[in-house]
């Protein structure tokens, strides 16, 4: 049963792993680092699908700097007439789980409190975000915005030796969160 489970699971376009659906939220919220999400996110906000864009950042330290630190002077510089409403959430999770934990505490901190939020991720990493921050987060309705990364996963996604790599690791990690994250507090 497991294995015509995980057969059936490989043998899939990919497209399992993504949701795409943004819908207009009290708050906007960008997983992780990476340009593309913040534009994306900086997008977002522009149109008007959230009041405020929370930026989560790690605090690992990169030539002497801590990327939290990058990513202020990266919105400072980029995000012009909305730059008060962009902010940085510290991060040092290392999982989707722990990640959601000290996104909480970072929407606490905005007045009004949000809602309603707006993930916005790796278009790979969604489903599975979207799982995770409903299930730890449900006094909030979330939604998704799916960022298209070239470099990191693509469809077909069995082409190219990168995009097979991703796909095999976040369906691993979903499948993961399906049998036994989801049930754990």
């Amino acid at each position: 049963m497991a294995a015509s489970v995980i057969l059936i699971w490989c043998l899939l376009p990919g497209t399992q792993l993504i949701i795409d659906n943004p819908q207009k939220s009290d708050a906007i919220v960008v997983l992780a680092e990476g340009d593309q999400r913040y534009w994306r996110g900086l997008e977002l906000l522009r149109a008007g699908y959230g009041r405020h864009l929370v930026l989560d950042a790690m605090t690992w330290v990169l030539y002497g700097q801590t990327r939290d630190h990058l990513a202020r002077l990266f919105v400072s510089r980029t995000a012009g007439v909305n730059a008060s409403e962009v902010s940085v959430c510290p991060m040092s999770a290392d999982s989707t789980g722990d990640e959601a934990n000290r996104v909480n505490e970072c929407l606490l901190a905005l007045d009004p409190k949000p809602r309603s939020v707006l993930l916005v991720t790796d278009q790979y990493h969604t489903r599975r975000a979207l799982m995770t921050f409903r299930r730890r987060l449900p006094q909030y309705t979330w939604t998704a915005a799916a960022v298209s990364n070239d470099f990191q996963y693509g469809l077909p996604w069995w082409k190219r030796r990168e995009w097979a790599k991703t796909y095999f690791i976040e369906s691993e990690k979903l499948l993961w969160w399906e049998l036994f994250d989801r049930w754990r507090n």
